[in-house]
């Protein structure tokens, strides 16, 4: 019996109250497992490459940035102002299959979050049945004088049975299937991003084999002009045969590299056309030599990055998966509780089918603990804290490979950059060199080959200055899918 200590009244309803409580504590369960922490991740406080911003050159290949320009569009294309970039972009979401393969994909892992949360609901069941039996003479305990054996049973039933969420095991599986979707929509805009990115690559890469053919195509006629002027010179004998098969050569291996162009412009074009989802064979892009600056890219904070990558988003997410799985794996060592019900009608007879005294209902309720697994669980439970610490790691990774390719593509902006400049003083060196010699042959002070000499250089320069020019939009580009391409981690779908 329970004795009271002075000054303390028995509580009413002692009993029912501490029932209520219990099974409210009950139901309400626990969750097991380790809640999600964000990990620690590598950080740098500044770009290596940006610290010292490159020298403005004479061309002014780099303009300053204006206080809007420092946070980098989602339309980021747009930046280089190319209506024709722009159009073969917009085809991109519309067309490109394997950005809709990315999005059908998205779309099957959603599902599942709405799979895992329909656990938290019970299931029920309901209908009508009826059955026909014959019941063995034969069997035990058969009475002998009851001749009926066979009957109709006729039914109406409906069945509920659930699985309380005691140990949370339900609610980590939801965390589990978000962070999965979450995943899965990050990756979807990585694909979007690579696939644009490619796309603008391509682009560049096409225009400038333009630009080397209209290089090559001005080169062709004047070499055409020297073959005339050593043919003329030759007619008038102050020039060799030796000339006109030098300036022949030189002209005819010009137009093979000229022929040689078509070979990769072809390939872009046909890549091109694939991205935008139209076949490579009714697919033309019209010449356009490649022009215009390159534009500044707002490259913002190291520490913002986290949340600028969707690759980066997508391996943190995988992070949170994970660690759900660990709840999953450690419910698996408490009891297993399950309630059910049933309920309806049933008769032997039609006609007192649905009547008061058809009635009939039954509730019931297990708790099944595993003794013995022979060390399953554990080894389950070991194997999701692998699977955890394994994706720490490539999320550390995917951030350390991110602050690679800025560092690398800022490296190379403002390399290729000095590298334009002294290479644009070659050029015009090697076309004053061409000028000198071209007026020393027809002075008849020096052979053709001096000639030939010069044109071989100045071409060379020249095509190593276009060549120059396409990098650098290049590297642009990939500076800009390497920052995430304007994409931030406020789009991940809220779920």
């Amino acid at each position: 019996m329970m004795r009271l200590l002075p000054g303390f009244a028995r509580p009413a309803f002692t009993g029912p109250v501490l029932a209520a409580s219990g099974l409210a504590l009950l139901l309400a369960g626990c969750t097991v497992g380790p809640n999600y922490h964000r990990p620690s991740v590598p950080d740098a406080p500044a770009w290596k490459e940006n610290a010292v911003p490159p020298p403005n050159p004479p061309n002014g290949t780099w303009v300053h940035a204006e206080p809007s320009d420092q946070v980098l569009r989602g339309e980021w294309w747009e930046m280089y102002g190319d209506p024709q970039l722009n159009a073969l972009e917009d085809k991109i979401a519309v067309s490109n299959q394997t950005l809709r393969a990315a999005m059908d994909q998205y779309l099957q892992v959603r599902e599942q979050l709405q799979v895992a949360r329909s656990q938290y609901y019970p299931t029920l069941a309901a209908g009508p049945s009826i059955e026909r039996t014959r019941e063995s003479l034969n069997q035990p305990n058969t009475v002998k004088s009851v001749t009926k054996y066979q009957y109709t049973t006729f039914s109406l039933a409906g069945q509920a049975q659930w699985q309380p969420d005691f140990w949370g095991q339900v609610r980590r599986t939801v965390e589990q299937a978000r962070a999965g979707a979450q995943a899965s929509a990050a990756q979807l805009a990585n694909v979007e991003l690579s696939l644009r990115a490619e796309l603008a690559t391509d682009y560049f890469e096409l225009r400038g084999l333009d630009l080397q053919k209209q290089l090559l195509d001005n080169t062709v006629v004047s070499y055409e002009e020297y073959l005339k002027l050593t043919q003329i010179r030759f007619r008038g004998g102050v020039a060799t045969e030796a000339d006109v098969a030098e300036a022949q050569t030189q002209l005819e291996q010009t137009r093979a590299q000229d022929i040689d162009v078509g070979v990769a412009r072809a390939q872009y074009e046909h890549a091109i056309a694939t991205l935008i989802g139209v076949p490579a064979s009714t697919f033309t892009l019209p010449p356009l030599p490649l022009a215009g600056q390159v534009p500044q890219i707002p490259v913002g904070m190291p520490s913002q990055l986290l949340e600028r990558r969707p690759d980066i988003a997508s391996a943190e997410r995988q992070v949170d998966a994970a660690n759900a799985q660990i709840g999953i794996a450690i419910s698996a060592y408490y009891p297993n509780i399950s309630l059910t019900g049933t309920g309806g009608m049933l008769s032997g007879q039609p006609g007192t089918w649905i009547q008061g005294p058809s009635e009939m209902w039954s509730l019931g309720g297990s708790a099944i603990e595993l003794l013995f697994d022979a060390g399953r669980r554990h080894a389950l439970t070991r194997q999701a804290r692998d699977a955890y610490d394994m994706q720490v790691a490539n999320y550390r990774q995917s951030v350390l490979n991110a602050f690679q390719e800025v560092e690398d593509n800022l490296a190379a902006l403002r390399i290729l950059d000095q590298e334009s400049g002294v290479q644009q003083a070659a050029v015009d060196a090697a076309r004053r060199s061409l000028q000198i010699s071209t007026s020393r042959y027809k002075g008849g002070v020096t052979t053709y080959l001096e000639v030939l000499t010069a044109q071989t250089v100045q071409l060379s320069n020249q095509r190593t200055q276009a060549d120059i020019e396409s990098r650098q939009f290049v590297a642009s580009v990939q500076l800009i899918l390497a920052l995430g391409g304007g994409w931030d981690t406020s789009q991940l779908p809220k779920l």
